[in-house]
């Protein structure tokens, strides 16, 4: 199946946004209040990291004012090339970067990952568990194979639960160099992004919080804290 869902693959120019969707916290911390009672022991702290971090990480801003330099690039782009796991198009021997066309469609994908994989194995099914997550905009310059005309001829793209298929694909994509591939979200109607070259990626801004609250019926989604903004 494989050699027929290329036969006819063709290329999508992306030049532009994509969304990612990570777990992160909403309230920087001060990573060095731990060290010491004396806040004059922190800025110390502070001053040292300044002198040592990488440029391109390095901000006046106090560490208990400011969101953590490091995670805009690191988990905005890099993590995932750096920690393999399984997913829809790698079966964890190589890294897949996932975007998306929305935060809507991120949250539906990630909604779904977060249940069916963590909170489900776990064993944890009671409501009020909540878990917060950030947006980012990444922007991808890149061809990228299309793989949305092929949806309805392929449906093992996009099944909800079998990675047979995509796992074939991934690895064809990865092995031949390939920076990526677009195709149809599993869980909702729009588009979904895997890279497979962190090069195409660059300037991680961050768009906004979410906060996941597992409710008797299902996930309320929160922009703002305590006021649902979508429930899956």
């Amino acid at each position: 199946m494989i050699e027929n869902v290329f036969a006819t693959v063709g290329l999508a120019e992306t030049h532009g946004d994509l969304v990612r969707n990570i777990v992160s916290i909403r309230v920087s911390q001060d990573l060095f209040d731990d060290l010491s009672d004396n806040p004059a022991d922190w800025q110390a702290a502070i001053n040292l990291e300044l002198a040592t971090k990488p440029r391109m990480f390095a901000s006046a801003t106090p560490v208990i004012d400011r969101p953590f330099e490091d995670a805009r690039w690191n988990d905005a782009i890099h993590y995932p090339f750096r920690h393999w796991m399984r997913s829809r198009y790698s079966d964890g021997s190589f890294g897949v970067w996932y975007g998306a066309d929305s935060i809507e469609t991120s949250v539906h994908e990630t909604v779904h990952h977060w249940r069916a994989g963590l909170l489900q194995d776990a064993g944890f099914t009671q409501p009020g568990i909540r878990l917060e997550r950030k947006c980012y905009r990444v922007r991808c310059d890149a061809a990228l194979v299309d793989l949305r005309p092929l949806v309805a001829q392929f449906p093992a793209l996009v099944d909800p639960a079998d990675y047979t298929l995509t796992h074939q694909v991934g690895a064809k994509l990865d092995r031949e160099g390939h920076p990526g591939l677009v195709s149809r979200s599993a869980r909702c109607d729009g588009d979904v992004f895997a890279v497979f070259n962190a090069r195409v990626l660059s300037d991680p801004r961050q768009v906004c919080f979410l906060s996941y609250v597992t409710t008797a019926a299902g996930v309320s989604v929160e922009r703002e804290p305590g006021s649902a903004w979508m429930t899956l």
